[in-house]
């Protein structure tokens, strides 16, 4: 008895020893990873010309073909294993001549206001639109107006996102289904147009733009749809209650074309152990056109290719295959995101995790995760190794749109999750420029990212584990 008891004991102290010995190495390695992304980071110069030297990279565009080039190139520098580009048709809309607008309190009187066009929205007339306007708090407010207070009218959609939530991305999401539906659901009323507040918590002057759908009204159905900036909705909402008759005058110019192709870009590193096994890091390319989508999402793309050049830096070889996947088409239609989880499907390749980077590129918090109990509960064992660059927040959630697709028993999918209370003030608005993204949190969201990979990578998933065994 006192054998056995002494064997479990030093079987016990010999586990002990190598969890150590294998937390210690896992700091080392992470801190290798910190170290090159602040002193010799990349990021933040790739970023410098997608935004700068491209611009704006609205999907089907010049810019997003620039875009494509581009960051195909580079990643052919950083001497990868594969390089390649995923064909996938997407939309092709375009603004056109910037929108105009003004409230005409009376003869001769007018106060000109911010606004622009939402992706997708069909065109004014050519001499513009003016009618009357009805402030409703949502779409559910349609309903209580009905037919007989909307039918020629404009709708002004002014619920704003609210303020008291800590987490913004659920402000936005109680809100953004106005811009989404409201105009295919006002045209069910009459209504000759939609202008809605926009997705913004901060007064300014700038509007923010965003995608919308008509659903399979037809052609002769479709009302032209714009965002306010929150100033003029502010402007619009106090005039109203002194003078319910004024008119709301619109002028916008956009247009909807057929698909165009377009493409993913991928890079890949080969895994050592298991090279037919998949994890992805990735943002998408795309951005809207008012600014040049410096964190929405140039950010979440440099610092995804900024997670394959580390690995390279420090002489990581993976198990896995590792990719990194620049996805087009996210903000008018997820074509790209769709496309690769359709090849992979076709070709019969097996994820096994996935990391999407479409927060902006503010100062990293942590993740969070699509996830089961198993997979979670090595996770939160990670926390300790996060916790010298103050990263805390491993909560289960969402992950990303463009992974999304991807998803399938088993399979992981994680978002990282930087500080969010400025996004909003930049998210698809003309201020979404270069100027407002800050170069030591950027690195420090690719080294975050990185860090999490080579965690998946060397120790895999708990499903992974089942399967390999059997």
């Amino acid at each position: 008895m006192k054998k056995l008891t002494l064997l479990f004991v030093c079987i016990l102290f010999a586990s002990e020893g190598i969890a150590q010995t294998s937390n210690v190495q896992d700091s080392l390695t992470m801190r290798s990873i910190y170290d090159m992304a602040l002193l010799n980071g990349k990021s933040y110069d790739w970023l410098d010309y997608l935004s700068n030297k491209i611009g704006g990279r609205l999907s089907g565009t010049l810019n997003a073909e620039q875009a494509v080039n581009y960051t195909e190139a580079e990643l052919n520098k950083l001497g990868l294993d594969k390089v390649w580009l995923q064909p996938v048709m997407v939309p092709k809309w375009t603004r056109g001549f910037p929108e105009y607008a003004y409230l005409e309190t009376g003869p001769g009187k007018s106060i000109i206001t911010n606004i622009c066009a939402l992706g997708g929205s069909v065109a004014t007339p050519d001499l513009g639109i003016k009618a009357e306007v009805i402030e409703v708090q949502g779409i559910e407010d349609l309903e209580r107006y009905g037919r007989a207070q909307i039918e020629g009218k404009i709708v002004f959609y002014n619920r704003p996102m609210k303020a008291d939530l800590i987490h913004t991305f659920e402000a936005y999401g109680g809100c953004v289904d106005q811009r989404y539906a409201g105009a295919m659901e006002a045209a069910k009323y009459g209504a000759v147009g939609v202008v809605v507040r926009s997705m913004n918590l901060r007064l300014d002057d700038f509007p923010h733009t965003g995608s919308m759908t008509y659903g399979d009204a037809p052609a002769s159905e479709r009302i032209p749809a714009c965002a306010i900036s929150t100033k003029g909705a502010e402007l619009l909402s106090n005039t109203l209650k002194l003078l319910p008759t004024l008119e709301f005058y619109f002028k916008q110019n956009c247009k909807i074309y057929p698909d165009v192709q377009s493409y993913n870009v991928i890079g890949e590193i080969t895994g050592s152990t298991y090279p037919d096994r998949y994890m992805v890091v990735g943002g998408h390319l795309d951005s809207w056109d008012l600014g040049d989508g410096s964190h929405d999402d140039g950010a979440g793309c440099v610092q995804s290719m900024e997670v394959l050049r580390l690995f390279k830096k420090i002489n990581y070889q993976p198990k896995h295959s590792i990719r990194v996947v620049l996805f087009m088409n996210e903000e008018n239609g997820l074509r790209g995101g769709r496309k690769y989880a359709e090849e992979a499907k076709l070709k019969g390749e097996t994820h096994v995790f996935a990391l999407e980077s479409d927060s902006g590129g503010f100062t990293p918090r942590g993740f969070s995760f699509d996830i089961d109990d198993e997979d979670f509960a090595q996770v939160k064992s990670w926390e300790t190794l996060f916790k010298p660059y103050l990263i805390h927040y491993f909560e289960k959630g969402g992950s990303g749109a463009d992974i999304g697709p991807l998803k399938e028993k088993g399979m992981v999918l994680a978002g990282l999750r930087p500080d969010s209370q400025r996004y909003f003030d930049y998210h698809h608005a003309a201020s979404d420029t270069f100027e407002a993204v800050n170069q030591r949190e950027l690195e420090l969201g690719g080294a975050t990212m990185a860090s999490l990979v080579y965690l998946f990578d060397k120790y895999g998933t708990k499903s992974e584990l089942k399967s390999i065994k059997n």
